[in-house]
């Protein structure tokens, strides 16, 4: 009689389940992983194999603000009503390739590149770093055609880490370098804060630390090892009393108000001041 092939035992699902699921997680890891590699990243004007390390050293810093998107509402007049969405290093919306700075028209919901992440620049001064996206939509009547760029100005601000993006001016009635300026504020624009700290306050500290740890361990070692009591527990204590008397003798000696060898305020009485006596008053102390 042939043999029938025999079906999976119960014990076999819990394990089954188990390697599903390891294998659904290393799945969206893996879509994770590639999805974050597909995202488009800021591009330096220029060659890659000649990027300037100060510009790559700037975008590292903004990095805290790639996952984060601005907005900026703008009214020029009642028919001129826009919207400006930027990100730091990052598409605004995947649809318009590159877009790092979108405007939007509230009117009829056209979307403008004003700057593209792959033609950036940035530099920096003491408290603000400068963004720069180029590469954007063309101008139509203004600046001769010429593609549009937007600069931003990111200042110092130790409170908070991004905060106020808005727009403060568009040049566009030139004849060539039109651009829209915005400005924000971030902590990340600002050097480092340095050491409040003097070098006498360092010394101080040090030696009052060195002073803890004298008192602290010497305590400890005169009560646990020697077995000392009371104030023989400070350590070398009979040294710092002899130096305190040691001191109170020298300042005594230097703020005295007398001369040292100032003669005494009272006089011991001589023979001569006590005068002759007549002898008759001891005649009746004598044996009859």
């Amino acid at each position: 009689m042939p043999h029938l092939p025999r079906c999976p035992s119960a014990r076999m699902f819990p394990s089954l389940c188990g390697t599903c699921t390891v294998l659904l997680v290393l799945v969206a890891l893996a879509m994770v992983a590639m999805a974050d590699q597909e995202e488009m990243h800021c591009d330096l004007v220029g060659d890659q194999s000649k990027e300037s390390k100060r510009e790559q050293a700037l975008l590292k810093k903004l990095e805290p603000l790639s996952n984060m998107s601005f907005d900026s509402n703008v009214s020029s007049s009642p028919e001129e009503k826009y919207t400006y969405k930027f990100r730091v290093c990052r598409e605004v919306n995947s649809s318009l390739s590159q877009s790092g700075l979108v405007q939007i028209n509230l009117k009829d919901q056209k979307h403008t590149v004003v700057g593209r992440i792959n033609e950036t620049q940035v530099f920096s001064g003491s408290d603000w770093i400068m963004l720069i996206y180029k590469g954007g939509d063309s101008y139509g009547s203004h600046c001769h055609g010429e593609k549009r760029k937007a600069m931003i100005m990111i200042s110092c601000n130790r409170k908070t880490l991004s905060s106020g993006f808005t727009l403060l001016s568009e040049e566009r009635e030139k004849e060539q370098e039109c651009l829209y300026l915005f400005e924000m504020d971030s902590s990340l624009a600002c050097p480092p804060e340095d050491s409040h700290l003097s070098v006498g306050s360092i010394l101080l500290i040090t030696f009052a630390s060195l002073v803890a740890v004298y008192i602290i361990g010497g305590f400890l070692y005169q009560r646990l090892v020697v077995g000392a009591k009371g104030m023989e527990q400070f350590p070398h204590f009979t040294f710092w009393q002899d130096l305190g008397n040691l001191m109170a003798d020298g300042c005594d000696f230097i703020c005295r108000s007398k001369p040292q060898n100032a003669p005494a305020a009272y006089r011991g009485v001589g023979d001569d001041q006590l005068g002759e006596e007549s002898e008759e008053r001891d005649d009746h102390l004598l044996p009859m």
